[in-house]
């Protein structure tokens, strides 16, 4: 059985610890960073499966940590900061990071995010009975290889932003609504979804759309939701 890595970026030892203690307890290997730069190299020296990463910390804080990950890989980012505002959680999500927990929060609901982003992270492409790439009029989704192709070139996308488009793809013509996408995304009850999901879509159209702002592809139905048509 693998045992998955999880990264915990923090420069609060005390946060470390604790939440290194509840993800031992259910069986993760943890590794531990005190700021973005130990972040980094302890990411190139190993494996990682997830990364939880602390917004405000010193020498490199966790929104630069996460532009460099995301110039060269796509493990989800699960954010931590003391800031509740949304715009603060759009910020982050903006460049790159697949989740955002509030601080203070129980180490219990971290553990929760760390295993719904595994899932997504290890599992995207495994439904059953559905082919393993999917094409729509230029766009080709591999499902096993997790990988998304536009006219041939081949685009990076985060696992959330994967599965978002897989989402779309795999019922192309169908209409799915902010709070559909969400739950069936997240994983989770859609609460106060409309900027998370619209971020999310908006760094999605920035990567495969020629011009983001007449999409081709990811399109809008005012009102109701997002397709991609058949």
């Amino acid at each position: 059985m693998t045992q998955f890595t999880v990264l915990v970026t923090d420069d609060d030892q005390d946060i470390r610890d604790g939440i290194e203690i509840y993800l031992k307890n259910e069986g993760y290997h943890v590794l531990k960073a005190a700021d973005g730069l130990e972040a980094l190299h302890l990411i190139e020296e190993n494996e990682v499966h997830v990364i939880v990463l602390d917004i405000m910390m010193p020498k490199m804080d966790g929104i630069a940590a996460t532009f460099k990950i995301r110039e060269q890989k796509n493990i989800p980012i699960i954010m931590l900061s003391a800031k509740a505002e949304d715009s603060d959680k759009i910020h982050g999500l903006s460049v790159g990071a697949d989740d955002y927990v509030t601080k203070p929060f129980h180490p219990m609901e971290l553990v929760a995010r760390v295993k719904s982003q595994l899932r997504r992270y290890t599992k995207l492409g495994t439904y059953q009975g559905q082919q393993a790439v999917i094409e729509i009029d230029g766009l080709a989704l591999n499902q096993e290889a997790k990988e998304l192709t536009v006219e041939g070139e081949t685009v990076k996308l985060t696992p959330i932003e994967f599965k978002i488009t897989e989402l779309l793809m795999i019922n192309a013509g169908r209409v799915f609504s902010i709070n559909e996408i969400y739950e069936r995304v997240w994983n989770e009850p859609a609460y106060n979804a409309e900027n998370i999901v619209a971020v999310h879509i908006r760094k999605i159209r920035e990567k495969i759309e020629a011009d983001p702002k007449n999409p081709r592809y990811v399109k809008v139905v005012w009102g109701v939701g997002y397709k991609i048509d058949k």
